[in-house]
């Protein structure tokens, strides 16, 4: 047991306030007060009963009292910005928003449908909700997996958005995509306009080509202009500096991944301003994810005391 305790931590609330509590706790039991979590749970978040397998469970269904538990957090906690203590050139957030082309519109419809009429009033897990989630996901970035479980692309904008904004970007720029799947037709796309100037940082890419990638991108002499990859694996520990533009294909609901994979260019060694771009198709799943990171990020925001941040 050691004498004393501490966390250290760029992000302590990623998902919800909630977070917090098992942190605090393994500081010391006592910090917060509460006998137990299901108690903290109960002062801070607001439920309500619903029926899952058979099962009557307490579901989440938003927060409250955050000022008292920004209050508290005061007393034992000390957090430095990074703006406070690096001098980083700023940054610029942008969406680049389109349209689902009609073929994409229609399958959309079709398993957004199909989706409504899996859940509506039946007995869901989560696994089935996130199914379905995927799916739609998918779709609105051009493919979907066929019922003989083949992959179909469709017809979409995002593609051809993507490489109207690589036409605009002066310099290196980082690329992330959800799927995998999405990260061979960057790649097709890139290689077929800018020969031999792109390379992968995602799972399967080996450790000796994960380290050639960087450095590749982080040489100024290099033809590599372009990095693409997936925030799970390339959003973590890697400086990216070389590169001022980041760019998201897709974005998945881990506020997480999303933070730690932007702060792979905002780092020191990075001299030029910086811009993020988001590609959204309209009136999708798309605006959803967005509006729910943005939440995420309000929720934490709120209880660090921080103002509120520019972002998407």
């Amino acid at each position: 047991m050691g004498k004393y305790r501490r966390i250290l931590t760029g992000s302590p609330v990623t998902k919800s306030p909630l977070d917090l509590y098992t942190q605090c706790h393994f500081l010391d039991p006592f910090l917060l007060d509460f006998t137990s979590y299901y108690a903290f749970r109960n002062r801070y978040a607001e439920l309500r009963t619903a029926n899952f397998s058979g099962r009557s469970v307490q579901v989440v269904t938003g927060y409250k009292n955050l000022a008292e538990l920004a209050e508290t957090l005061k007393s034992f906690s000390y957090r430095v910005l990074k703006d406070d203590c690096l001098d980083l050139p700023p940054k610029t957030f942008m969406k680049r928003v389109i349209q689902l082309t009609p073929e994409q519109k229609r399958v959309y419809q079709q398993m957004k449908a199909t989706a409504l009429a899996t859940l509506n009033g039946k007995m869901v897990t989560t696994m089935n909700v996130i199914t379905q989630l995927m799916r739609l996901q998918q779709i609105t970035c051009g493919h979907f997996k066929a019922d003989d479980g083949s992959m179909q692309n469709i017809k979409n904008n995002r593609i051809t958005e993507l490489m109207d904004v690589l036409e605009e970007v002066e310099g290196k720029a980082i690329i992330w995509a959800h799927w995998r799947h999405d990260i061979d037709t960057i790649v097709e796309s890139i290689e077929e306009q800018y020969p031999g100037s792109v390379v992968t940082y995602y799972g399967d890419t080996s450790t000796e080509d994960r380290q050639k990638a960087i450095k590749k991108i982080q040489d100024p002499e290099s033809k590599v202009r372009f990095l693409v990859g997936t925030p799970q694996t390339g959003g973590y520990g890697i400086t990216l500096t070389g590169a001022s533009t980041m760019i998201y294909y897709s974005n998945g609901y881990d506020l997480e991944k999303r933070q730690q994979s932007e702060a792979r260019i905002d780092r020191i060694g990075q001299k030029k301003p910086m811009t993020y771009i988001d590609i959204l198709a309209e009136d999708t799943i798309d605006e959803k994810i967005v509006k729910s990171l943005r939440k995420k990020v309000n929720i934490a925001t709120e209880i660090m005391g921080e103002e509120l941040k520019a972002w998407i």
